[in-house]
């Protein structure tokens, strides 16, 4: 039987799973790193369909740690979960509890849409500055607490787009 929680390296635009999960920001329109590329690589049905998502206050649709599913559009993938994760403040307003809760609720609706195949960036470690070792090893913790408990996911990659990301995933997932 294979791994149920698989560490690649690629440009998660290009895989083949039921999901990829997109680091959003709060608005869901796009945006740089994960998301822009994301965006840019499931055309503007992906931008169309995200600007229906109502806003749950002015300028947000999916507040930091939740998730929302969208179509796949022109990507391999059939479906995106958008999930904001935390902008790093020093770790003392609550960031490692935001970034579980972006795993936890993306695998939740995983589950709630028949997902079985699911492909994860790793959130928060661009732009939003969260350490990569620290988040390495809350996305490790609640992906395998949630697969220990729900068969029905059959396969999460863990996708890291270079060195540094792979390492610290690398060092996780051997560590728990």
């Amino acid at each position: 039987m294979a791994p149920r929680i698989t560490l690649i390296e690629a440009d998660i635009t290009t895989l083949h799973v039921d999901a990829i999960v997109n680091a959003a920001n709060e608005r869901m329109l796009g945006g740089g790193g994960v998301d822009g590329a994301i965006h840019r690589a499931a055309g503007t049905g992906l931008l169309e369909e995200c600007r229906r998502v109502p806003e749950v206050r002015p300028g947000v649709r999916c507040p930091t740690g939740e998730a929302h599913l969208t179509g796949g559009h022109d990507l391999p993938a059939r479906h995106v979960m958008h999930t904001v994760g935390p902008v790093w403040h020093g770790g003392r307003q609550g960031e490692d509890d935001d970034l579980a809760n972006c795993y936890r609720n993306s695998l939740a609706l995983a589950m709630e849409n028949g997902i079985r195949t699911i492909a994860f960036p790793a959130i928060s470690t661009g732009v939003y500055g969260f350490p990569v070792n620290r988040a390495a090893r809350i996305a490790v913790r609640e992906v395998r607490a949630f697969l220990e408990s729900h068969p029905e996911i059959e396969q999460v990659q863990l996708v890291c787009f270079g060195r540094e990301a792979l390492d610290a995933f690398s060092a996780a997932l051997t560590a728990c």
